[in-house]
């Protein structure tokens, strides 16, 4: 019996490989590739104490995308990002519980550590809602090279009663990025 009554509606996974930048070769090509889950949404109507539902599937829906995202990423993960978009019957929330306590762990053990924050962002949305993920270095926060965003959408989710869940990985920073990190004091 499952305990748990996560309905996973669709698996969405978009790769991206970046050549050029303003007129000029990368000196590494830079690839990402981002998981999306679209599963319905199974607070709806509950009390705030369901949030576990959420917080408790996350993990499992993570390791499900990251297995799959790292083995078609072509070299090492320098940066990560997350995010989620709930659709308009839910709350911010859920989003939340969706990705903040429990969907960092296995983030970093498939990828083998990760010692800074995973950077995020949640909202609410309808059909079609695009949202900024954030990314960031994996170990070093004040890495700003790593600091960049993927835009992401799926044109049929998320619907009212759905949440999309996001995970982006990066084996580099923004193309030809020339912004220094602060001096460390």
């Amino acid at each position: 019996m499952q305990t748990n009554p996560i309905l996973i509606r669709k698996i969405v996974y978009l790769q991206e490989e970046n050549l050029w930048e303003g007129g000029q070769s990368l000196n590494k090509e830079i690839h990402k590739i981002a998981g999306i889950a679209v599963l319905k949404n199974p607070c709806l109507g509950q009390n705030q104490d369901s949030l576990y539902l959420l917080s408790d599937a996350a993990p499992v829906i993570g390791q499900k995308l990251m297995q799959h995202m790292t083995s078609l990423l072509e070299g090492d993960v320098v940066a990560y990002g997350k995010a989620a978009i709930v659709g308009t019957n839910g709350k911010l929330e859920h989003a939340a519980a969706l990705i903040h306590p429990t969907l960092g762990k296995p983030i970093r053990d498939a990828i083998g550590g990760g010692e800074a924050l995973i950077p995020s962002n949640i909202k609410m949305g309808n059909l079609g809602t695009a949202i900024d993920v954030p990314t960031g270095h994996k170990d070093d926060a004040w890495s700003f090279a790593e600091i960049d965003t993927m835009t992401l959408s799926i044109a049929d989710a998320p619907y009212p009663d759905e949440i999309c869940m996001f995970i982006v990985l990066t084996t580099g920073g923004r193309p030809n990025a020339k912004i220094a990190s602060p001096t460390k004091k």
